[in-house]
């Protein structure tokens, strides 16, 4: 049997399941991914400073943050819109955060030749 036989139709065009969004399953995937990109923000950081300890545990702490928000999205895709959500506030409050630490200083030049 082809899938058009055995899929859901009406009036010939096919149906969409309904999508259930969990409310704590998606506050936790936007908080764990908003996590997950304020960490990545401050392993580059880190990286960028040569600080070699705290690059590798930001890196690790990066890890186990991304684990729970890509476990969690695979399963349904509509927990990508919440990970994404996430993922904008993360970097853009950890690089606030940032230039509140630094006394708003600019950043620093780019190093590369490329």
């Amino acid at each position: 049997m082809r899938p058009e036989e055995w899929a859901p139709t009406r009036g010939g065009r096919p149906v969409l399941d309904p999508v259930e969004i969990r409310p704590l399953l998606a506050v936790g995937v936007l908080l764990s991914t908003a996590l997950t990109d304020a960490v990545y923000v401050l392993f580059t950081s880190a990286v960028a400073a040569r600080r070699r300890i705290a690059a590798a545990t930001w890196s690790s702490c990066w890890y186990m943050l991304s684990a729970f928000a890509v476990i969690s999205y695979t399963r349904s895709w509509i927990y990508v819109v919440f990970a994404a959500a996430g993922s904008w506030l993360g970097a853009y409050g950890s690089l606030t955060w940032l230039r509140f630490r630094d006394g708003g200083a600019p950043p620093p030049a780019p190093t590369s030749r490329a």
